[in-house]
């Protein structure tokens, strides 16, 4: 995609915290919706991925017994008994930073990653406030992106690079998260992923479609949590189907001022993109490089060929109907 230069760009839905201390971890005693990404210490073991996925899935879906959950579309509250608040208070998140002070319009999102976040979550959140009302009758409410490095507390709890992008569906949150170094250290580092910028919108496009599930109340249809037809699996292809929506209209969407944001919509190449990052988070994938073998049984988010049709599910149709997985 082009950015267009004359495109005006609003930097308030894109923030920093800065650095938050060391890397390693996960999402400590929360949860949040995000892509399946493997943890633990040791430079590229993956072995605790699995068990870890389940429990963001549940807390996210608020269906983890004996823990405090919150309402907002049936996310799942702060972690282990304490409010967002709390949580927030806990963590020491860094001051937020002026890493996007630049970010004033498309010419800038052209010569800088970070000003073309800005441009993208313009242009996803302009889609589904124009798309949202009418296709499901919700209005839509804009969702802040927050980026990262080392960790920060959240409302789903204390995050790391290590558990990916998620977005958190607790009350008081409802926001993205995203550590920018993802992208090089395990995305492509550690599961042989691609590079290029639109692998991060298309991720982008995934976690917003999150917030999209969380502010229609789907989340509530989660009653199951592992397995290749699991309620958990569904509600992540259909966040796939929803990148593809939204990279299906991004050349429409618009600047507060009616200004287009591209000036081209996706080429071959961002497709390209775009499958591969669906392939290389395929439970299946990632079951092969953690543990050698594929389990379908402990699936979360489904396997690289789902992942994939519904992206292009999305993308051919333009359909929000289309993503109906219930």
């Amino acid at each position: 995609m082009r950015f267009n230069p004359k495109a005006r760009l609003d930097k308030g839905q894109v923030s920093d915290a800065g650095g938050g201390g060391g890397r390693g971890g996960g999402l400590g005693g929360g949860g949040g919706m995000r892509l399946p990404i493997p943890t633990g210490a040791g430079g590229g073991k993956l072995g605790l991925a699995i068990a870890v996925i389940f429990f963001v899935v549940a807390m996210c879906t608020g269906n983890v017994p004996g823990i405090n959950q919150g309402g907002g579309g049936g996310g799942g509250g702060g972690g282990l008994g304490l409010d967002p608040s709390q949580l927030q208070a806990a963590g020491g998140q860094s001051a937020e930073t002026d890493r996007y002070a630049s970010c004033r319009t498309g010419e800038d999102a052209a010569a800088s990653h970070d000003c073309g976040r800005v441009a993208v979550v313009n242009s996803i959140q302009a889609y589904w406030a124009e798309t949202l009302p009418e296709a499901a009758g919700v209005e839509y409410t804009d969702a802040q992106t927050v980026t990262f490095s080392g960790s920060i507390s959240t409302g789903c709890g204390q995050a790391s690079a290590a558990v990916g992008p998620f977005y958190c569906p607790a009350p008081g949150d409802q926001k993205v998260y995203l550590d920018t170094n993802f992208f090089d250290d395990v995305l492509e580092g550690q599961l042989g992923g691609p590079d290029g910028g639109f692998v991060e919108w298309y991720v982008l496009g995934h976690e917003y479609g999150h917030h999209i599930q969380d502010i229609t109340n789907q989340m509530r249809n989660v009653k199951t949590q592992q397995g290749e037809n699991s309620d958990a699996v569904k509600l992540e292809l259909q966040a796939d189907c929803y990148a593809g929506l939204w990279t299906n209209a991004a050349v429409n969407t618009e600047d507060e001022s009616g200004e287009p944001l591209f000036s081209e919509g996706p080429n071959e190449e961002d497709l390209r993109q775009a499958i591969a990052a669906a392939e290389a988070v395929g439970d299946d994938h990632i079951q092969k490089v953690s543990q050698g073998r594929v389990d379908p049984g402990q699936w979360t988010h489904g396997s690289s060929a789902q992942r994939i049709e519904m992206f292009k599910k999305g993308y051919e149709s333009g359909d929000y109907s289309a993503c109906d997985v219930w």
